[in-house]
């Protein structure tokens, strides 16, 4: 499983891509059609109209990074998309599912744990 920090956001386009786009077409997306930073460090994925090709686009230590992942058999799930948008948002896990073909609409998440709330302050005073 793909393993990325909470302070990298995941973008798909909602539309599909043309696959012959590089590095520099894809560049042009994320920057004037999406208004956002490429160079931030968030992943940007991009699918073909066939939903068999996928491109990621991010950046990495002074380069452009363009990973490309082919399905040999199936296609991938494309999230619930608004009509209107241009791209969706979605988690690290949700990410690696997208790659794996698997259609993670249909998957539930276990409620998030959250620590309790403590009932009384905490007395951190050192008694002698």
């Amino acid at each position: 499983m793909l393993t990325l920090p909470r302070s990298v956001r995941v973008f798909v386009a909602s539309t599909p891509i043309d696959m012959r786009r590089g590095h520099d077409g894809l560049l042009a997306v994320v920057q004037s059609t999406w208004g956002l930073d490429p160079y931030s460090g968030h992943i940007f994925a991009f699918l073909s109209r066939r939903l068999d090709r996928a491109k990621l686009l991010y950046w990495d230590r002074g380069g452009l990074v363009l990973v490309y992942k082919r399905l040999e058999q199936g296609h991938f799930k494309l999230p619930t998309i608004e009509p209107d948008a241009e791209r969706v948002e979605i988690d690290g896990a949700q990410l690696s599912m997208l790659l794996d073909g698997i259609d993670f609409s249909r998957v539930s998440r276990p409620k998030a744990w959250m620590p309790p709330e403590p009932q009384q302050p905490i007395d951190r005073r050192v008694q002698l």
